[in-house]
């Protein structure tokens, strides 16, 4: 139990339900207000979402979206609170797209992260993560300030003076992706140094369980946690290594990849995300990665829902006969026929020719009655299979690629 960033981590689910029936309606009356949202969210009555059952009502805010519309109204696309010189920092990801940086305190809100790992007061961070144009750099070094650390800005590359600047000022803790920690290490060993680094906190790339043994092997507990460019931190473990603990500043839905509709508890789909920060108000943001929600609450004593990290990508846009088939092809294929549950289209190979197969789960017996909207939406032919309800796997596939080229 413990150490805790603040009081919201462990509130009872009704507190936090209550909490979100106030700030809710609060933060769509201010997207409503930014002309990013003026099509999407202008006829909404504000008041009646103050939960994330409400918020599957809304339209999910994708990427690409983004991306067009800061290129309409640059360099922010209308939906921050503020312009450009509001902001002390813009950043550019790779796209581009451009998101927005405060200094405020723990405004990525990577504070709970770093506590949940043990990091505080009297701690020195090196910091490995990339400080030029893209934000994880300032991102984690807004958080180690939070809670009290100090920071080297070490970023990425030059390893000998990373081992050099561990070593004669102390580094305590490490914040950078898995991998690079590894590299820091074995190039200490080779110098014939010792580092006195404890703890790493990790993002940005996978944490295989050899790696992670590898670390606490050496003497080092390393966790890793979720966060994006655009929102922050959205998730992240703690001790209790049972999943990733949702941040108290976001709202996390699942949905089936290319729809904003949830799916069952358990099932695997696409992460959407709505952020209670005023300043940047994104609104069911569709982050293209797959994850699913775990039961029950952390051993930890943090009370707020988990979800299991990331899973794969929602976005699983593939091309067939040289055509691109895509999740919100499949989504609106379901939405046409209304006893049709779900479906699932198969690329395969059969001799030098592409295959496609669309799977579709429903009681109906006819396959031959969706061949035209297949065509249709797909814009190309295909076998059409009926399945069973309930058949289908439940991984987050809406599209499955399974040609093999030799």
């Amino acid at each position: 139990m413990g150490p805790f960033f603040d009081d919201l981590e462990t509130r009872s689910a009704d507190e936090r339900a209550a909490s979100y029936a106030e700030c809710l309606p609060a933060q769509i009356r201010a997207a409503q207000g930014l002309p990013g949202y003026k099509a999407s969210l202008g006829g909404v009555d504000a008041a009646a979402i103050t939960s994330a059952e409400a918020l599957a009502a809304l339209p999910v805010l994708r990427k690409s979206e983004l991306s067009l519309a800061q290129k309409t109204n640059a360099p922010l696309g209308g939906f921050a609170a503020h312009p450009a010189t509001g902001f002390a920092h813009v950043f550019q990801s790779p796209g581009p797209i451009y998101e927005p940086g405060q200094t405020h305190h723990d405004w990525w809100r990577i504070g709970r992260f770093l506590t949940a790992l043990g990091v505080g007061a009297g701690d020195i961070v090196q910091n490995c993560f990339s400080y030029h144009l893209t934000p994880a750099g300032m991102i984690f070094e807004n958080g180690a300030r939070a809670v009290g650390a100090t920071v080297i800005p070490a970023g990425t590359g030059q390893t000998e003076m990373q081992v050099r600047a561990a070593v004669d000022i102390g580094a305590t803790a490490y914040a950078g992706t898995p991998d690079y920690l590894k590299v820091i290490l074995e190039k200490a060993d080779e110098m014939g140094e010792t580092l006195a680094i404890t703890r790493a906190a990790v993002g940005g790339g996978a944490l295989f369980p050899a790696l992670r043994q590898a670390y606490a092997d050496r003497g080092i507990l390393c966790l890793q946690n979720y966060a994006t460019a655009d929102l922050g931190n959205v998730a992240h473990e703690s001790p209790a290594m049972e999943g990733l603990i949702v941040d108290e500043g976001v709202i996390v839905e699942i949905v089936t990849p290319g729809t904003g509709n949830p799916v069952e508890p358990g099932e695997v789909g696409e992460v959407v995300v709505t952020t209670l920060n005023p300043d940047y108000p994104l609104i069911r943001f569709a982050t293209g990665d797959l994850s699913a929600v775990m039961p029950g609450i952390s051993p930890c004593g943090r009370t707020n829902m988990r979800i299991k990290g990331w899973m794969g990508r929602a976005d699983q846009t593939t091309k067939i006969k040289g055509m691109f088939v895509r999740p919100e092809q499949v989504a609106a294929l379901v939405a046409r026929h209304d006893e049709i549950d779900r479906a699932r289209v198969i690329a395969s190979r059969e001799g030098d020719r592409d295959v496609l197969t669309v799977q579709i789960e429903t009681a109906a017996g006819d396959p031959a009655g969706y061949a035209a909207s297949v065509e249709d939406i797909l814009k190309m032919r295909g076998t059409v299979e009926i399945v069973e309800p309930g058949k289908l796997p439940r991984d987050g596939k809406v599209i499955d690629d399974i040609r093999v080229y030799e």
